[in-house]
């Protein structure tokens, strides 16, 4: 599959935001809906054993000792401004606990308290403690991909065929989302961010299920069949092509409003030229008044004053037409696209 026939992941619309672009950011930790979904993390003897001790010895270091300090010195040692930066990599409130506890426990044991230095070691042990476990716990990225295993769909979900359908789809569906009318406001903007990805969603789903149709047939090996084993297959062959057949209509929907949209973007561009129509007139009212008689000058400025009526009223025929094309796609029927997480 080359580069232009290789779609994007699409994600399930009703993933939350924040999940989705967990999962954009991690595309390394997605697993295709048609492989089994990635099993939980599985902590092995040498595992435990190694974090009994790294976690104490680091809470140790960092919440009781005086880590920090060791640790900025030891790297300005080096005279490495990039190392030296790494050491705030964890956020300004861990690094100024890390240098302030040892001087506040310095401090109390001098002035005599004892007992609140060895609370205040203990709370800090204790916190960082839970950090360095927060820290040896699955990545939120994989959590994400494996908890919503199947509300995604990889390159890997599609066979050549369906992967070609789905490139189109999302050029009219980016097509769309990135015109200038659409950035405007002149289009449903509203209906375009809730609708369309709908429609990816759904219209993916299916050619995900188409592929896996496919595949299932040629794993059947038609030619070592016989007649009529065939025959029996065929209303099969045929629900596919019918199913191929509304999908590539929902495509070509799609595309014809991407077009509109073109269209509605050409118009917004000489929506602008008219605009600025008013202020060049007057200069070539001008230019004209200094070179030939009123008379002529009058005539070629209304040719400009009808130019331009003629020109926004292009803009308004076209806005209403890409709007016109965009209420015409309907929210996805629920028996559109086959789940992927059904489909297994």
């Amino acid at each position: 599959m080359t580069g232009e026939d290789r779609p994007r992941p699409v994600f399930d619309p009703a993933l939350g935001d924040e999940v989705r672009t967990l999962l954009a950011a991690a595309p390394e930790r997605l697993v295709a809906a048609h492989l089994p979904a990635p099993p939980p993390p599985r902590l092995r003897a040498p595992t435990i054993v190694a974090r009994l001790v790294w976690i104490p010895a680091f809470a140790v270091f960092y919440g009781v000792l005086p880590g920090g300090w060791l640790r900025v010195c030891l790297l300005g040692s080096l005279d490495d401004d990039e190392m030296l930066g790494g050491a705030t990599r964890w956020g300004r409130l861990p690094v100024l606990a890390m240098m302030l506890t040892p001087a506040l426990q310095i401090l109390l044991l001098l002035l005599g308290q004892a007992g609140a230095a060895a609370v205040l070691a203990a709370a800090s042990f204790t916190a960082w403690a839970a950090g360095a476990l927060r820290h040896v716990q699955e990545p939120a990225a994989a959590r994400a991909a494996r908890e919503h295993h199947g509300s995604y769909l990889l390159p890997a979900d599609f066979d050549r065929p369906a992967a070609r359908l789905l490139v189109r789809a999302q050029r009219a569906v980016d097509a769309v989302l990135g015109s200038r009318s659409h950035g405007a406001g002149l289009l449903d903007d509203v209906n375009n961010t809730v609708v369309l990805p709908r429609q990816e969603w759904a219209i993916a789903g299916a050619l995900a299920e188409h592929s896996r149709l496919r595949r299932e047939r040629l794993a059947q090996r038609p030619d070592r069949l016989s007649p009529r084993v065939l025959a029996l297959l065929e209303p099969q062959d045929r629900a596919l092509e019918l199913s191929i057949g509304s999908v590539t209509g929902r495509i070509e929907a799609l595309e014809a409003y991407a077009r509109r949209a073109g269209e509605a973007d050409d118009a917004y561009h000489e929506s602008l030229v008219v605009q600025a129509l008013p202020e060049q007139n007057a200069r070539y009212r001008d230019l004209l008044a200094s070179t030939v008689g009123d008379e002529m000058a009058g005539a070629e400025i209304r040719g400009m004053a009808e130019d331009a009526h003629r020109a926004e009223l292009a803009l308004r025929e076209r806005v209403a037409g890409a709007l016109r094309a965009g209420r015409d796609l309907a929210p996805p029927p629920g028996d559109c696209g086959v789940s992927p997480r059904r489909a297994r």
